[in-house]
């Protein structure tokens, strides 16, 4: 009798079960309901990041030239998109008014209305050249050493970088946090200098527990820090703060002092290589194909200032295995919103994502009116996202709109799918986790370019200005 009731119960339970399928399938057939909603950015400044009127498919077709979406090619999985904390950019959001702080940091890091969503972050461990001074968690006297750190601790950014990120984890507590050091403490180094020389092999231990400490103190304030890198820059020692560090030299220090650190310690911290130009791949090639070093590296980071982002597919093609990423390329006082616009969006945010990075990263977030602080021999022309004057207004520069095209459309755990670059009309697609398809276009030519947008069959007609950016969602 029991089991006659158990079948009556699955009988009845069955049409409920087919009516909740259904609406689940109308609900994704809303979410691509032949609307395509748009964002565009000119280089007039006319427009920035600004909502345009909704484009629709259809089944008509035309002989414009086509980038045609494929969701069943798949490449990477995203980890987000953001700019770099630094102590400077710090300082200058922390000196804001309380509501305006707080209303500043939900338009940054927040997903509602019409906040920028930024979820990934850069900090630097101890000071970046985007410091008023320069500094390391374990600074002495002059010749003497500290070999237990019995003295470190977190120093100047427990007034400011600490306490903003608290105020934007308390908004998004998954984002993802990276820290890169630019000097060890000077007393390791070979020429008594914060700018250039190298770590000195004996001290090489030293330092690993030099980064356990970093990550551990970090987590003692609810800040989890998902991946370091070595050393910002290691080929270029003129900056100030800096370090030289030759590929082999970094692979020795992973593969047998950070790695099993870390391993010691029972530290879940990805340790990214290199944090350097593309134009030479062979430096985290290096590391790995260094037996000691590989199993302890995730993957490797790139910057722009020289090579061509396709160096990040070499590495790939080399070790698919392993992750890439791109964690910094500034915009300057010396260009236009123009040419930074196309640029940066056409190679670091579109170039970036079609070579295989989980991320996507601009340089400093903020800085002042006169582009400060920065370190004696520092960055003076490096232009943040925003520029806070001492009225505590708030300038949004390019840089806030060429990562805001991707940020506020595209979050961690979307998923890079085909589509083609076709004429002048750069872009890269994904699909979201709750299955929005984002497409980003960059029109790198010098006139409006008309084109379909194609999906599933269908397709819709759109024009796009000279170097003007678009970001469109279904």
């Amino acid at each position: 009798m029991k089991n006659i009731n158990k079948k009556l119960q699955i009988l009845l339970l069955l049409p409920l079960i087919a009516m909740q399928l259904n609406c689940g399938s109308s609900k994704n057939a809303t979410a691509n309901s032949g609307k395509v909603a748009s964002w565009i950015t000119t280089t007039d400044e006319t427009s920035k990041l600004k909502k345009q009127t909704d484009l629709a498919f259809s089944s008509e077709t035309n002989s414009n030239q086509t980038i045609e979406i494929n969701p069943a090619e798949k490449f990477q999985t995203i980890e987000g998109f953001g700019f770099s904390l630094t102590g400077g950019s710090a300082q200058a959001i922390i000196k804001l008014d309380k509501p305006k702080r707080e209303a500043l940091l939900q338009e940054l890091f927040s997903r509602k209305n019409d906040a920028i969503g930024l979820s990934y972050l850069r900090i630097s461990i101890g000071a970046s050249d985007l410091n008023e001074k320069v500094f390391s968690y374990d600074d002495m006297p002059e010749g003497q050493t500290d070999m237990n750190l019995e003295h470190f601790n977190l120093g100047p950014d427990l007034n400011d970088v600490i306490p903003v990120l608290k105020e934007i984890l308390a908004i998004n507590p998954k984002i993802k946090i990276m820290g890169s050091p630019w000097s060890p403490p000077v007393w390791m180094k070979d020429n008594g200098s914060s700018k250039g020389g190298s770590l000195q092999p004996k001290y090489y231990e030293v330092y690993a527990q030099y980064f356990v400490k970093y990550i551990q103190a970090m987590k003692s304030h609810g800040i989890v820090i998902d991946a370091i890198t070595p050393q910002n820059e290691p080929l270029h020692p003129g900056n100030n703060p800096s370090l030289l560090m030759l590929a082999e030299q970094q692979a020795d220090f992973i593969g047998n002092h950070l790695g099993p650190a870390f391993a010691k310690a029972k530290i879940k911290t990805k340790i990214i290589v290199y944090d350097h130009n593309c134009n030479k791949p062979e430096y985290p090639l290096t590391i790995l194909k260094d037996p000691k070093a590989n199993p302890y590296v995730t993957g490797s980071a790139f910057h722009l200032y020289e090579g061509d982002i396709s160096a990040l597919t070499t590495v790939h093609n080399a070790f698919p295995d392993k992750d890439l990423y791109f964690t910094e390329q500034y915009t300057g006082t010396g260009t236009n919103f123009e040419t930074d616009l196309k640029w940066s969006v056409k190679n670091v945010v579109i170039g970036s994502m079609r070579n295989w990075s989980k991320n996507a990263l601009s340089w400093g977030l903020a800085n002042d009116e006169n582009y400060k602080p920065f370190t004696p021999g520092g960055c003076s022309t490096c232009k943040g996202a925003l520029m806070i004057d001492q009225n505590q207004n708030i300038k949004r520069e390019v840089g806030y709109y060429i990562i805001g095209h991707a940020s506020k459309f595209v979050p961690e755990g979307s998923v890079r799918i085909a589509s083609n670059i076709s004429g002048n009309l750069y872009n890269a697609a994904f699909k979201t986790p709750s299955g929005q398809i984002v497409l980003i276009v960059e029109n790198d030519g010098a006139a409006p370019e008309t084109f379909n947008i194609k999906y599933n069959q269908q397709q819709t007609t759109t024009t796009l200005n000279a170097g003007a950016v678009a970001t469109y969602v279904w």
